[in-house]
This record gives C-alpha cells, structure tokens and sequence, in this order.
C-alpha cells in the first residue's frame, strides 16, 4: 500500500515559466509553468484564443528553477527542472501520453532549498550544447558546473 498526501485544490501561484516547442508540431508554442510542486504545460489556441492545459504533473517536490532548451539540430524543447531534492532533472513532453517523462537526471547535493546546493541558477547556451547550473557557496564565491548535452539515442548527457 502506498499513501500520498495530495490536496484537493492545487497551488495557484505561479513560481517558474518557461516557453518553447515540447509537443515537437512546429510553429507551436507552449508555456511550462512551475507551481510549487506541480508542473503544468499550458496551450493558447491561436484560432480561439482559449488556454487549455495539456499537462499537470505532480513532481512531489519542489520546483526551484526551470529552464527550456533545445538540442542542436533537434525540432523539440526540452525542460530542465532544478528541484528541492539537489537534483537537475531533463523532462521531455510525450504528446501521446499527455505526461513528462524523464530523459536524465543528475543528483548534485543534499535534499533542500539550501543555496549551496546546484540548482537554483540554471542558463542554457543558446546553440542547445551544455547547460550552465550555479549555485552561491559559501562566503560570496559562487559555483559552477557545466553539463554537456548531446543527442544520443533518445538520451542526454
């Protein structure tokens, strides 16, 4: 048996948004929204002008920072989720499913919102070859790491 605390109304307020093309149809903009711990991808018809929600996912955690990026040569955004648990998270939209699956992750610290951990500070070179992720140590240094992405099979690195 499994127990999940879950509320009956969601968090409204939105922390994080980041736009790109993650259904992967081209000329098609979504916006990813991070609210609290709940990660939404958000559809504006050009035609109506509706707002229709393609996805809600619960992350179960929370959402420190997000980040859109796309491979080079790729026709799809990624998302980059930098969450409370020290980890960076790649996530990629299956339209199929309507759900986030993951790619990659990669842990980088200790579990919570601590500013010495990675996270909380992430950039995307605009070419789609590595994500930058920073964090401020301690004393008034800083931190950096890079990653490099690549496409290999359906996976990052």
């Amino acid at each position: 048996m499994h127990l999940y605390n879950l509320t009956l109304q969601g968090p409204s307020v939105i922390n994080n948004a980041v736009h790109g093309c993650f259904s992967g149809i081209s000329k098609q903009q979504e916006i990813c929204v991070g609210r609290g711990s709940v990660l939404q991808l958000i559809f504006c018809d050009p035609a109506t002008g509706k707002i229709t929600t393609l996805c809600s996912q619960d992350v179960f955690g929370i959402i420190r920072s997000l980040l859109s990026f796309r491979l080079t040569g790729g026709t799809k955004d990624y998302i980059a989720v930098g969450s409370d648990s020290g980890r960076i998270v790649v996530l990629e939209y299956n339209p199929q499913k309507h759900c986030f699956e993951r790619v990659h992750q990669e842990t980088f610290g200790k579990t919570g919102c601590r500013r010495i951990v990675p996270g909380q500070y992430l950039a995307a070179d605009p070419k789609g070859r590595a994500i930058l992720i920073d964090y401020i140590a301690v004393g008034s240094d800083s931190g950096r790491i890079v990653e490099l992405l690549n496409a290999r099979s359906s996976s990052t690195s």
